[in-house]
């Protein structure tokens, strides 16, 4: 099988991360939300003719965490969740792609915490374009949702009124931007 993707060329794509960025959003107290961002540190895209036989690596830099409060960064670099002294980065590698109903996936391997389970992102791409300095650029964006106990970030803390301080489930969202090599 094989689609079509006004705009797409085939070729090595390199992510361009003053233009990209990961995002994450979990339950807090089951009552809100707490959002964050991690610093990616390379993405690589090989695309052949066919976009349904692309291959995608991706490294994310755990310690870059950001969620606006820097004691609750800290406790997520911490062994309680992340350990990032021992595991640093975060890593996507792909392991195909498919239409289904019109929307577009990419699936793979996430490794967090050194444990890797297969995870789906839904791809939307948001188009194709040169820059003023001759550059070939492709956007994107992705989104999948992973239960946080399935890579061993397993802390949590009860509450008095019931429930938990932190959700299971974690929404991970990807705006991504790259470049297609010469």
């Amino acid at each position: 099988m094989s689609i079509e993707i006004p705009g797409y060329r085939p070729g090595t794509w390199v992510l361009d991360p003053s233009h990209s960025e990961v995002t994450f959003s979990v339950r807090h107290m089951m009552i809100s939300k707490v959002r964050g961002s991690f610093g990616i540190k390379n993405a690589t895209l090989v695309a052949p003719e066919n976009p349904l036989e692309a291959k995608v690596e991706a490294t994310v830099d755990v310690a870059s965490i950001d969620t606006n409060d820097e004691g609750r960064d800290t406790h997520l670099r911490s062994a309680d969740f992340f350990d990032t002294e021992n595991f640093p980065t975060m890593e996507f590698v792909s392991t195909g792609t498919r239409v289904e109903d019109g929307d577009f996936f990419v699936d793979g391997d996430l490794t967090i915490r050194g444990i890797t389970k297969p995870v789906s992102f839904e791809f939307d791409f948001g188009g194709f374009g040169s820059d003023p300095w001759g550059n070939y650029k492709a956007g994107a964006s992705a989104t999948t949702v992973i239960n946080r106990e399935d890579f061993g970030l397993t802390w949590n803390a009860a509450l008095e009124t019931g429930g938990v301080l932190v959700g299971k489930d974690i929404t991970i969202n990807l705006d991504l931007q790259g470049a297609l090599q010469a």
